[in-house]
C-alpha cells in the first residue's frame, strides 16, 4: 500500500478533520503526526486536551494505522523519516501562517516523487466557533489549575498578566494581537496583592485580608478560563499559609508565590527606602514544606519569591536560597529586583541553570521593562508576569476624566476617552 502521511492538532476533532482521514485513507496507509502540545502553542493557544488524551481519540478513529508525535510545526522531520507517497491536509493552510510549512512540504515529497493532496475545506465547520462556544461554557478548577503546568512546559515563555477584576479579567482572557503571522495571547492572570490593596484604598501592607482577596478571584473565575497565579505576600505564619493553600486549590487557581521576608510587609519595589527584613532559609523551607504537604493534588505550584536582591543581599545569597527552597519542595523560583538593568537577574538566572535545568524560574520585569520576553528565555526565564500595569493605566486615564469634567463643568468633552454608552452595554452578552 502506499504510505500517506497526515499532520494535526486534534484537539476538537469534527467531520472537517473526519474528512481528511477519510480521503487520506482511500489513498494509503495512514499514519497521523500528531501535533504535541508545545508545538501548537508555537503558532496558537495550547490545546484543551493533552497530547496522550488526543492520541487515544485519534488512535481510535476508523481507517488510522499509526499515530507519532510531530514535534514541530514544520513538518519535515517526519517526512524525511518516513518518506510517505502522500501528504493530505485541509487546503486553508494556502493562507495564513502555514503557507510556508505548506511550501516545505511539497519540496520535500519532490526529493522522492511524493505528493500533496489538498482537501476542500468542509464548509459550516469552525474550530475558531466551536473555541468560542467552549470559553462561554467556561471550565471547571481541575482543568483550570493543570493548566499552568503544561503551558510552562509547552511555551519558551508564558505570559501572564495582572488583573483585578471581572472586567480586566476578560481583557486578558480574549484579547489576541497578531504580531509576524502570530496570534500573540496573555496565557494567564495574575493577581497582585499590590493592586488589590490599592483597589481598597489601603496600603500594601497585608492590609487585606484574604477573605477579601478570594472575592476578587472568585469574580474574576466566574468569567475567565485561562490559569491564575496568586500573589501571597509572605504566605503569613505556615499554621495559616497550609490553609491558603487548600483554599486557593479548590477554587482551581494554578499557583500561589510567597516572599522570604518577614515583619510588616512593605513593597519590594521601595527597596532600600524603607527597612527590609529577609526570613531564615530555614524557616521559609519549613514553610514551603508545610504548604506542600497541605496540597490534594499534584498539580497546584507553590513558588519561592527571593527577596535578597531588594534587601541588599548579593546573587551567591540569592542561588544559595534558591536550591535550598527547591529542596524543601518549591515548584518554582522568582527572583525579583528593582535595579532598571536586569544584569543581576541575567546573572541569576544563567547561575542557576547551570546547576538546576529545569525548575521554572519566574520573573517580573517591572524596573528591567525595556528587556524582552525572548531575551528573558534564553537567560532560562519560563513565565514572566506583567504585575501591576493594568491598574497603573486606569488610574491616570480616570484621573484624566474626572479633571476633565470638573474644567468643563459637563461631560461632553469626555466623549472621545470613554467607550459608548451601548459598547458598554453590550460588553458583556446576557445568556
Amino acid at each position: 500500500m502506499k504510505k500517506v502521511y497526515v499532520g494535526m492538532s486534534a484537539d476538537l476533532v469534527h467531520p472537517g478533520h473526519l474528512n481528511i482521514i477519510n480521503v487520506a485513507r482511500e489513498t494509503g496507509e495512514v499514519t497521523v503526526g500528531l501535533l504535541t502540545d508545545k508545538a501548537i502553542a508555537s503558532y496558537k493557544r495550547l490545546p484543551y486536551m493533552t497530547y496522550e488524551q488526543r492520541k487515544i481519540v485519534v488512535e481510535n478513529i476508523k481507517g488510522v494505522s499509526h499515530v507519532i508525535p510531530q514535534h514541530t510545526l514544520d513538518y519535515v522531520p517526519n517526512l524525511l523519516e518516513l518518506k510517505p507517497d502522500y501528504v493530505v491536509h485541509g487546503d486553508d493552510w494556502k493562507e495564513g501562517v502555514q503557507k510556508p510549512v505548506r511550501q516545505r512540504v511539497i519540496d520535500t515529497l519532490a526529493q522522492w516523487g511524493g505528493k500533496l493532496i489538498d482537501v476542500p475545506y468542509t464548509e459550516g465547520i469552525s474550530s475558531t466557533h466551536i473555541n468560542k462556544n467552549l470559553k462561554e461554557i467556561g471550565t471547571t478548577p481541575e482543568i483550570r489549575m493543570k493548566r499552568l503546568k503544561r503551558l510552562i512546559d509547552s511555551k519558551n515563555i508564558v505570559r501572564m498578566l495582572e488583573v483585578h477584576s471581572g472586567l480586566t479579567g476578560l481583557i486578558c482572557e480574549n484579547l489576541t494581537v497578531n504580531h509576524d503571522g502570530k496570534n500573540l495571547e496573555f496565557d494567564g492572570m495574575w493577581s497582585s496583592s499590590l493592586t488589590d490593596s490599592t483597589l481598597s484604598g489601603k496600603p500594601d501592607t497585608e492590609s487585606v485580608d484574604i477573605t477579601s482577596r478570594l472575592r476578587t478571584i472568585n469574580t474574576i473565575l466566574e468569567c475567565t478560563t485561562k490559569p491564575m497565579i496568586f500573589d501571597g505576600d509572605t504566605g503569613g505564619i505556615p499554621e495559616h499559609f497550609i490553609y491558603t493553600v487548600r483554599t486557593l486549590e479548590r477554587l482551581g487557581v494554578s499557583s500561589i508565590i510567597i516572599e522570604d521576608k518577614i515583619g510588616l510587609k512593605r513593597n519590594s519595589l521601595l527597596g532600600s527606602d524603607v527597612k527590609q527584613f529577609q526570613d531564615s532559609i530555614e524557616n521559609f523551607s519549613l514553610k514551603i514544606s508545610a504548604g506542600k504537604k497541605a496540597q490534594v493534588t499534584n498539580d497546584f505550584m507553590i513558588i519561592a519569591r527571593i527577596e535578597s536582591l531588594i534587601c541588599g543581599n548579593d546573587v551567591n545569597d540569592a542561588l544559595t536560597r534558591a536550591h535550598r527552597y527547591v529542596e524543601a519542595g518549591a515548584d518554582g523560583i522568582m527572583i525579583h529586583s528593582n535595579k532598571k538593568t536586569g544584569d543581576d537577574i541575567k546573572e541569576f538566572c544563567l547561575e542557576f541553570r547551570k546547576e538546576n535545568s529545569s525548575t521554572p524560574i519566574i520573573a517580573v520585569p517591572t524596573t528591567y521593562n525595556h528587556i524582552k520576553e525572548d531575551t528573558l528565555a534564553e537567560w532560562g526565564v519560563n513565565v514572566v508576569i506583567y504585575a501591576n500595569h493594568m491598574l497603573r493605566s486606569a488610574y491616570p486615564a480616570m484621573m484624566n476624566t474626572a479633571k476633565t469634567i470638573l474644567e468643563n463643568q459637563r461631560s461632553l468633552e469626555t466623549d472621545e476617552q470613554c467607550m459608548s454608552i451601548k459598547e458598554i452595554l453590550h460588553l458583556i452578552p446576557e445568556f
